[in-house]
């Protein structure tokens, strides 16, 4: 009778090994590889957690799997890896066909000597501040206090991981986000060119660069390896390089009005401008096109605009699009403890450093910013026509934001 015990138990543990076995190996792209990130030397504040440390905290299925994942990488890790060689000088302007891009412009002058800021100081500043303000209880704001574990799993469709260089980006849209995932389609190899992987981001086609079938997230994790999913996330949270980049909420919504209502977008006409032009400008029988609605001088306004994210109908009907969604709803920074927060404001800076941090300053270069980037000095000329009260709401709907990433109050848009 304890021989037969002995037997189906070696049997169920023989059959657990083999679907952990199964779960690593089984699929060749993306995370088939887990090239877990142990040789980043970055900054840490005291609260930081460093990679490899406090393993013991993790469940033992955690452990277990990180222990598996772990294996593996020793015996991946003498794999030579074509794109770990010195940056190629190739085509540096991309062509533009994009009438957005046509209009944005690129700023192709060289930049240098912009590293005087003390980058390691302003990174512990910044995740001080984040730390701080998601800790204190006085200040609230909603799905700040839940696990990452309550999280949707559609929720977390903006972490993109690249398991070869151990690297998860939280794209923000409006916030240099197109020349990221350049950036991490370029470090993970996700996308090929004629059967050879890109070097250059910013030969990268747009339209290639936001198809979500290009990038691994977090949310298609489940698809691939089930109720392991969330074991497997927590596992690259505590050993990957995680950043995102941040931008004023109020200037982020001015970027986003211009690039999506004031250019001739078809899919935002129909299914934003529409509704807007009808409820808030008592417009009735609107062109079915985009072009006919220029053509006869039939756009949103930015009150338009305003009014829609201020409506308590807007969400019930659907969340708010990713290009206007709080950056608190889309990265989550209250549960995922974040490595680098970068700032449009200090783009050059920010970005040269961190390529830095990741050792891959010599594989790539960010691609140059706009030359006519939206500017926080015309948030009063935007704001001028728009109500006092509403200006309010709009702060209160955003103020997470402002707060958790150390942007300052708009008081002059605030008061009379």
């Amino acid at each position: 009778m304890t021989k037969a015990r002995l037997l189906r138990l070696s049997v169920v543990l023989v059959s657990i090994f083999m679907i952990l076995l199964i779960i690593v190996y089984w699929d060749n792209v993306g995370t088939a590889h887990f090239y877990l990130h142990t040789s980043f030397s970055r900054p840490h504040s005291p609260g930081a957690i460093a990679a490899g440390e406090d393993w013991e905290a993790l469940p033992d299925v955690d452990e277990f799997l990180a222990k598996l994942l772990s294996s593996s990488l020793k015996q991946n890790s003498s794999i030579p890896r074509k794109t770990e060689q010195l940056l190629v000088q190739g085509s540096n302007k991309p062509v533009v066909s994009n009438l957005e891009e046509n209009v944005r412009g690129y700023d192709w002058s060289t930049h240098k000597d912009r590293n005087s800021l003390d980058q390691e100081k302003l990174q512990v500043e910044r995740q001080r501040t984040l730390r701080e303000f998601c800790a204190n209880s006085s200040f609230t704001f909603p799905t700040k206090e839940r696990s990452f574990d309550d999280i949707p799993n559609y929720e977390l469709n903006h972490l993109i991981v690249d398991d070869r260089h151990g690297v998860i980006y939280c794209y923000v849209p409006k916030v240099a986000c197109t020349n990221w995932k350049r950036v991490m389609i370029v470090l993970s190899e996700s996308l090929l060119d004629q059967g050879v992987p890109y070097r250059n981001p910013l030969d990268i086609p747009r339209e290639h660069v936001h198809n979500t079938s290009t990038h691994l997230t977090f949310n298609k994790f489940w698809r691939r390896y089930g109720k392991f999913s969330r074991h497997l996330m927590k596992i690259k949270l505590k050993k990957y390089t995680k950043f995102l980049f941040v931008r004023d909420p109020f200037v982020r919504l001015i970027s986003a009005f211009r690039s999506k209502f004031e250019l001739e977008n078809e899919d935002f006409y129909r299914r934003f401008a529409i509704p807007m032009l009808k409820l808030y400008s008592n417009h009735t029988n609107l062109p079915t096109s985009v072009s006919e609605a220029f053509g006869a001088g039939l756009k949103v306004s930015f009150s338009d605009f305003i009014q829609y994210l201020l409506d308590p109908r807007t969400e019930k009907m659907a969340p708010f699009n990713e290009h206007w969604r709080q950056v608190y709803r889309l990265c989550h920074p209250c549960q995922i403890d974040y490595d680098f927060i970068g700032k449009l404001e200090t783009l050059d800076e920010d970005a040269a450093y961190l390529l830095q941090l990741l050792k891959v300053d010599r594989l790539l270069r960010f691609p140059p910013s706009y030359r006519n980037r939206t500017a926080s000095s015309w948030e009063d000329n935007w704001f001028a026509k728009i109500p006092l009260a509403w200006r309010q709401q709009l702060y209160k709907l955003y103020e997470a934001d402002f707060v958790l990433f150390g942007y300052p109050k708009p008081e002059n848009l605030l008061k009379d």
